[in-house]
C-alpha cells in the first residue's frame, strides 16, 4: 500500500495530505504555491506575517460582526439599560474597544492572514458611527474633528487586534534550525 505523500506547511508546520485543496494549508490556511521550490528560512519567515490577497468573503463576515458589536453594544445596550448612554465621546470611548475585539475574533477565525478586512469594514462602520454619535450629542459634546480622530483611532485598533489575533491563530513562529 503506497503511503500518501505530505506537504509542509511552511507557515504552520501542519502535514498536508496531497492533493492540496485550492493550494492552501489544511490547518491555517495559507496558500502554498510552488511544491517544487523550496523556500530558505528567511523567506519562510518573512512569508510568514504576509497578506495574501484580500477576501471578499472575510470582508462580508469582517462587516457583519463589526457592525453586529458595534449596534449591540453602542445602540442597543443603551436601550437595553437606560443608564448607559453612550451619547457623543462617551459612545467613541466604547467604540473603540469593540472594534479592537471585532478584529481580533476575525484575525482568530479566518484562515490565511486576513487582517486588512476587519481594517476596511471597522472604517466603513465607523462612519456611520461617527455621524450618528456626532449628532445625538447633548451633554458630552464634542468637535466634529475628534470624532474623526478617534474614528482613525479605533481602525488602528481594529488593525492592532486582528493582527493579535492572526498571532494567536498561528502559534508561536516555528524554531530557528541550527
Amino acid at each position: 500500500m503506497a503511503q500518501p505523500k505530505h506537504i509542509i506547511c511552511p507557515s504552520c508546520g501542519f502535514k498536508n495530505a496531497t492533493p492540496l485543496p485550492n493550494n492552501r494549508c489544511v490547518s491555517c490556511g495559507a496558500k502554498i504555491e510552488d511544491i517544487k521550490r523550496t523556500l530558505s528560512r528567511q523567506e519562510e519567515l518573512e512569508r510568514r506575517y504576509q497578506q495574501e490577497g484580500f477576501s471578499l468573503m472575510w470582508f462580508g463576515v469582517s462587516l457583519v460582526i463589526m457592525g453586529v458589536l458595534t449596534a449591540a453594544l453602542v445602540v442597543g445596550l443603551p436601550i437595553v439599560v437606560p443608564m448607559l448612554d453612550f451619547e457623543g465621546s462617551a459612545g467613541m470611548v466604547v467604540a473603540i474597544p469593540v472594534w479592537f475585539i471585532g478584529g481580533m475574533l476575525v484575525g482568530l477565525i479566518s484562515p490565511g492572514k486576513t487582517f486588512i478586512e476587519p481594517v476596511v469594514a471597522a472604517f466603513l462602520i465607523a462612519m456611520p458611527t461617527a455621524f450618528l454619535l456626532f449628532g445625538n450629542q447633548t451633554v458630552k459634546t464634542m468637535p466634529a474633528f475628534m470624532y474623526a480622530l478617534m474614528s482613525a483611532v479605533g481602525v488602528l485598533f481594529t488593525l492592532i487586534g486582528a493582527y493579535i489575533g492572526e498571532r494567536i491563530q498561528m502559534g508561536p513562529p516555528p524554531k530557528a534550525a541550527e
